[in-house]
């Protein structure tokens, strides 16, 4: 969550930062209101404790020395009414205000475009070059129906819509991808790997953002309040919540396989086909705890790491930086990766690259201590080093052949036993 103390100190300049996300300024002077509010009740019970002590010494001589203390302690007993008043409120008050907090966006990075959507995106890099190949490309479904890798109508009756099942041979691709993907982020970026749980609770989804804000587009499990990951950022940037590192030791770098699942609620017709928007997917994750001072100079490294990825494939892509709009709602700035698919006729999103500034690291108390012995919040950056269902979809259309094979990627043949194309199947 944002740093109340800019509210405080920035009020104009942070609503002003914040009216480029769209966040109205009501919003932002009811958290100050309500910090005012506490303020002033915790400067009152601290003058009411005080005078309580006072008077309770007071009493006590008072008493010692055969006096009437009979009005002081009536008196103290109103005191003592009023601090246990002022208890009730302030909790109400504290509530209030860090529910307010939670539903605040990230402050944006003035260098990023002002915008309310896509539209304002900037393309700054394109990567690769897609050329005719001098025949029609068939989209990802078309040619997955003639490689036989996709059941679709059977994922529907399994569990229903956005459930795709992966078979033969593309479900050794998708393995191949994320062993490959994982080799890349461990052996040459300097990632540890992690497998991290596949459910969470209701702390870690709120120590990322997710929650409060985003509930009903993730899946939860009522009775244990556990929440299916929607990525793993989640369990793999809350592996230090409450935790304090050594600046030393900054930054780590984390990477994990993970499914993820998203209920999407109110996503219908927005790009459903087959896989390109799905519940259930895989995805490999990198997140980086990194010191303040160096945080957007290594978002910069984080997006060549997921870009090497897709260098490493041989595949055309380009990379935009997202308006304040159209950011993740943590995010102070981030890069969207995109895949041309030629048969979809469109790019594709597969990586977001974020920097999160200590937004989350406030939300998660995560912190680090610095030379002198003084404890900051560290900050947090994570990004998709790639998400599979586009990437497939992507790979699928740009290493197609007349045939309807599909030339497998140099790197990925290890992992495949030699193998050199996706071959149609027969019959």
């Amino acid at each position: 969550m944002i740093d109340i103390k800019r509210l405080r100190d920035s009020f104009d300049e942070t609503a002003a930062a914040l009216a480029r996300r769209g966040v109205e300024r009501e919003t932002l002077e009811k958290a100050k209101g309500l910090d005012e509010r506490r303020r002033a009740l915790l400067s009152e019970t601290e003058q009411l404790k005080a005078k309580r002590n006072a008077a309770s010494k007071e009493i006590g001589k008072v008493a010692r020395e055969g006096g009437d203390v009979a009005a002081a302690k009536a008196e103290m007993r109103a005191v003592g009414d009023r601090i246990a008043e002022i208890d009730r409120e302030l909790a109400t008050v504290e509530h209030d205000l860090r529910e307010t907090l939670l539903m605040i966006p990230n402050i944006p990075a003035p260098e990023i475009p002002t915008g309310m959507d896509s539209s304002a995106n900037v393309v700054v890099r394109k990567v690769g070059e897609w050329k005719d190949p001098g025949f029609k490309v068939l989209d990802h479904m078309a040619v997955g129906e003639k490689l036989g890798i996709f059941d679709f109508p059977r994922g529907v009756k399994l569990t229903g819509t956005g459930f795709p099942i992966i078979l033969g041979q593309g479900a050794k691709l998708q393995r191949a991808l994320i062993q490959y993907m994982l080799d890349v982020h461990c052996t040459r970026q300097g990632y540890t790997e992690m497998l991290p749980p596949f459910v969470v609770n209701s702390d870690s989804m709120t120590g990322t953002g997710q929650l409060p804000k985003f509930a009903e587009d993730l899946y939860h499990c009522e009775i244990d309040d556990f929440w299916l990951i929607p990525t793993a950022e989640v369990p793999v940037t809350n592996y230090y919540r409450d935790d304090i590192l050594a600046a030393k030791d900054l930054p780590v770098k984390l990477t994990a396989y993970t499914p993820c699942f998203r209920r999407e609620a109110g996503s219908a017709g927005k790009m459903t086909r087959g896989m390109l928007r799905v519940h259930q997917f895989d995805k490999v994750e990198m997140v980086n705890f990194v010191h303040p001072d160096t945080s957007f100079d290594q978002l910069e490294i984080l997006v060549k790491e997921a870009e090497e990825i897709l260098t490493g494939l041989g595949l055309h892509f380009r990379v935009l930086m997202l308006c304040s709009g159209d950011m993740g709602f943590s995010a102070a700035k981030c890069y969207d990766l995109e895949l041309w698919a030629p048969g979809e006729e469109q790019w594709l999103e597969v990586s977001s690259c974020s920097c999160f500034t200590d937004y989350q690291a406030r939300r998660l108390n995560c912190r680090f201590r610095d030379a002198d012995g003084k404890t900051k919040l560290v900050h947090t950056l994570n990004g998709s080093g790639v998400a599979l269902p586009r990437l497939m979809v992507a790979l699928l259309e740009q290493c197609q052949n007349a045939d309807g094979s599909v030339t497998i990627p140099e790197v990925l043949r290890p992992y495949m036993n030699g193998q050199e194309r996706l071959e149609p199947a027969k019959g």
